[in-house]
């Protein structure tokens, strides 16, 4: 999972706080239950607002630069005479 952007951080931050501090303003709750579900729900709209934010587009070309996995990082890249040996056309022997 890619790491959020610092707008993603921003619009679930203050999500987090605006919401919380309306729910607690407009309820008047003053029981700790009360103030547990609205601290609750307040953490899950801000989570929801930080995911939904439009991800930045690449760059034209990071198409072709893709992260490695772990595993093709680990695996020793093929030297150029393998991939040379892998290209050579087979040639069939002919009947004459």
């Amino acid at each position: 999972m890619p790491r959020p952007t610092t707008a993603q951080l921003a619009y679930g931050s203050c999500t987090v706080i605006l919401s919380t501090l309306a729910m607690l303003l407009l309820s008047q709750t003053s029981s700790g239950v009360g103030i547990a579900v609205i601290a609750l729900s307040a953490l899950a709209l801000g989570l929801l607002v930080a995911l939904t934010v439009p991800l930045p587009k690449p760059a034209p070309g990071a198409a072709a630069r893709r992260p490695r996995s772990s595993v093709a990082a680990l695996a020793p890249a093929p030297s150029a005479v393998e991939s040379e040996a892998v290209r050579e056309p087979v040639h069939e022997p002919t009947g004459s």
